[in-house]
């Protein structure tokens, strides 16, 4: 298992340990009280250091490469899925996958964003960043839902939409736009899980849902930290620093109301056991789903238009009394 840069003084506490124990099996020596007091301390460090995680340390877990992708939770937490290809215009797009599955017994439809597993997988799919035909592909997988009533699950993983110039030629900005019109009318329960990093509005595409969860250790925001600070200090190595102020965690969304839930990870990240985070994911996913199937149509519409309506804050400025009206 990779470590990042903050687990460090962790993971050679760890070694430490088990150079201990090998020496101990191996040549007969007894270090039982030194091995039990590092372990009690390894436990102790384990346990601050998750706890009180930074939004830059968070954004390094969301974006680990061991991370699980879409496809894992999808083949973890559904059955009989069937995955579809293609956008019907131009082609398919892998960094977007979907399909029909069932959910405890139940049809709906599984859409999410998809990362490589390694360079070659990373290549074929842009690195998780969808083309115009992948946000389409998305809405016609979403369109046929809609169309036979099933429930529609998004799992979000990307840094944004593909920024190349192809994407552009093909209407990058359009494909987005006519999910975000298109999502916001469907009549049926829409679920959306940012699993990983949400950036930009390639994240957004797939998230007019009725309800927004987030894993722990997920980040969700309107540009990326690393754009951000490429944009306000022209310097993408203060993207940590950027990441601090964006409000860009789990807490800070369901602070805000942007999020209805956060879903617990195993300590470490969610790459620590999938079969945990799977499960976790997928008893949220449930208890939102049964909610939202006791709606109408017009009450689902009605509920999503309400989710995005109470986003945010205004304040107006009376001109003549120079105060400010909320």
């Amino acid at each position: 298992m990779s470590e990042l840069p903050f687990e460090k003084p962790l993971n050679e506490l760890r070694n430490k340990i088990k150079e201990l124990k090998s020496l101990s099996d191996g040549k007969g020596i007894d270090f039982s009280e030194e091995i039990a007091r590092l372990e009690e301390r390894c436990k102790e460090l384990e346990d601050n250091m998750y706890r009180e995680l930074t939004a830059a340390q968070k954004m390094q877990l969301a974006r680990h490469h061991q991370r699980p992708t879409s496809l894992d939770f999808i083949q973890a937490i559904f059955t009989d899925f069937i995955e579809l290809h293609g956008d019907r215009l131009f082609a398919d797009d892998l960094a977007i996958v979907g399909g029909l599955a069932k959910f405890n017994g139940k049809p709906v439809t599984v859409v999410g964003h998809q990362r490589g597993k390694d360079t070659r997988d990373n290549i074929a799919r842009f690195f998780g960043s969808p083309h115009p035909e992948g946000f389409r592909k998305a809405l016609r997988l979403m369109q046929q839902a809609n169309k036979f009533k099933r429930p529609i699950i998004t799992f979000i993983d990307t840094k944004g939409a593909y920024p190349g110039n192809t994407a552009e030629e093909r209407g990058q900005s359009e494909a987005i736009a006519r999910n975000l019109r298109e999502m916001a009318g469907f009549g049926v329960p829409i679920i959306c899980v940012v699993i990983g990093e949400g950036g930009s509005g390639g994240a957004l595409a797939l998230g007019v849902g009725n309800r927004v969860l987030m894993l722990e250790n997920a980040i969700y925001s309107a540009i990326s930290p690393n754009g951000a600070a490429s944009i306000l200090w022209k310097d993408a190595s203060r993207a940590d620093e950027a990441a601090e102020a964006m409000k860009i965690t789990a807490k800070d969304l369901l602070e805000l109301e942007i999020i209805e839930e956060i879903i617990a990870e195993p300590q470490g990240g969610a790459h620590r056991n999938l079969e945990e985070q799977a499960e976790s994911i997928k008893l949220s996913i449930a208890k939102h789903l049964d909610e939202l199937l006791q709606m109408s149509e017009a009450e689902l519409i009605e509920d999503r238009y309400h989710k995005f309506r109470k986003i945010g804050h205004y304040r107006m400025a009376e001109a003549e009394a120079g105060q400010a009206i909320e």
